[in-house]
């Protein structure tokens, strides 16, 4: 159980850097916003692999 609510943490910190990013930065340019949300679920997956999916 408290794994599952750390990874959903995990996720919801995703989505907000996500859409922090968007709304302050990249707000009307498409192809710049899409290769930065890209990258920022590359890290998010990276740091998950890295830190969270040991069993």
């Amino acid at each position: 159980m408290t794994r599952q609510i750390a990874v959903v943490l995990y996720v919801a910190a995703m989505i907000a850097m996500i859409v922090g990013v968007d709304l302050v930065f990249f707000k009307h340019r498409f192809w710049e916003r899409l290769t930065v949300n890209i990258g920022i679920v590359l890290v998010f997956a990276a740091f998950y692999f890295r830190f969270f999916a040991r069993r």
